[in-house]
């Protein structure tokens, strides 16, 4: 019987840095996971601890249960509240500052132009609206008054661009209004002591409406949603993929705090948990007025989202907002949302709502994952 030929010396060369290959793959410890997670949000917000209002995000913010989620892994929380909004947010993520971040939908599309690899995961405050303030004493009357007017745009942030289609849908454009780019507080302050003739903002004006010292003289509650202002969670594509499972316990809490929101049975105490924020109980109850829970609160990526974020990302490319094409396709990765739904037994809760924002019967989420 002939022996078998011992391996040459290249072989056994070869043969043993296999093995310790091998070895060295058995002995590598799985990914840590993260010492801390941050998320980053497009509002200065208020309070103490500091937390904001309109999202679920802030119901979970406000009762700790992010905290609460990581507390038995070691794993800390921070939130990041940022004055500049949208775009101080992009920055961060820019900077890998944060890992998550709660934003509007044109800072996140113009972010994504500017090359930011990140993913959309949740819905977390859809159909914001819109409003227009002046002066308690102003003879401005509706939007076509505005022309010539010295008005403030908080420029960046999800109302920039529907501030132009308001103004578009009334004969104007930008170009026709003398645009001053203050942030939320600075508008206030501007308008109060007639620094500027009118202002575009959100539910804050309610709060210097109730207290005199200005009125709203357009609003875009009940008209087209299109007109209306969409916001989500997004994470760092980078950070989701080196942290899935963590990913997936951020995005459970949010759809936690969504389908909390929703009940209209928490209606009062969820408007006096976002108060907390300093925007009084009666400026959610008039942004709210005659509107449901369950559809501001929809954590879905349903039709009527991915929608706008199209139209918002065409409407800014025209508006010269951003530079070249944007794409949405695949960046809304909803899986992570289908696990949390059907983790809290939510299938077919919320109702998804067609690209006019026309309810198209109530489905878990839309069939557009990344």
């Amino acid at each position: 019987m002939k022996r078998p030929m011992a391996p040459s010396p290249l072989r056994r060369a070869a043969l043993k840095l296999f093995g310790l290959a091998l070895a060295s793959l058995a002995a590598a410890p799985a990914l840590a996971a993260p010492e801390v997670i941050r998320i980053g949000v497009a509002t200065a917000g208020g309070g103490d601890p500091v937390t904001w209002g309109g999202s679920p995000g802030g119901v979970a913010r406000a009762n700790n249960w992010l905290e609460e989620e990581f507390k038995a892994s070691g794993i800390k929380v921070e939130w990041l509240f940022f004055k500049g909004a949208g775009p101080a947010v992009n920055e961060a993520l820019s900077n890998k500052q944060i890992d998550f971040a709660y934003q509007g939908d044109l800072p996140a599309i113009v972010g994504r132009s500017n090359g930011l690899k990140t993913k959309v995961l949740v819905v977390s405050g859809a159909r914001n609206d819109l409003y227009v303030a002046v002066p308690a004493s102003s003879d401005i009357r509706a939007i076509k008054d505005l022309k010539d007017r010295k008005v403030s745009i908080f420029r960046g942030t999800n109302g920039h661009l529907v501030a132009n289609n308001v103004l578009l849908a009334n004969g104007l454009a930008e170009r026709d209004i003398k645009g001053v780019n203050l942030d939320t507080g600075s508008a206030q302050a501007a308008l109060v002591s007639n620094g500027v003739d009118a202002a575009f903002g959100g539910y804050e004006w309610f709060k210097v409406r109730d207290h005199g010292l200005a009125k709203i003289v357009y609003s875009t509650q009940g008209q087209d949603p299109a007109y209306t202002r969409q916001a989500a969670l997004l994470v760092r594509s980078e950070f989701e993929e080196a942290n899935t499972a963590e990913v997936q316990r951020v995005v459970d809490v949010f759809v936690r705090a969504a389908h909390w929101a929703s009940e209209e049975k928490n209606r009062d105490e969820l408007f006096r948990i976002w108060a907390r924020s300093g925007t009084p109980v009666a400026s959610w109850t008039a942004e709210f007025d005659k509107q449901s829970l369950a559809q501001r609160n929809s954590p879905l990526a349903d039709d009527f989202i991915v929608g706008r974020y199209k139209a918002v990302a065409s409407d800014a490319l025209k508006l010269k907002l951003i530079r070249r094409e944007v794409s949405v396709d695949g960046w809304f990765d909803t899986r992570y949302l289908q696990n949390a739904i059907k983790k809290q037994g939510l299938e077919g809760y919320w109702t998804a709502y067609d690209a006019k924002g026309q309810p198209k019967g109530k489905q878990s989420v839309a069939l557009n994952g990344g």
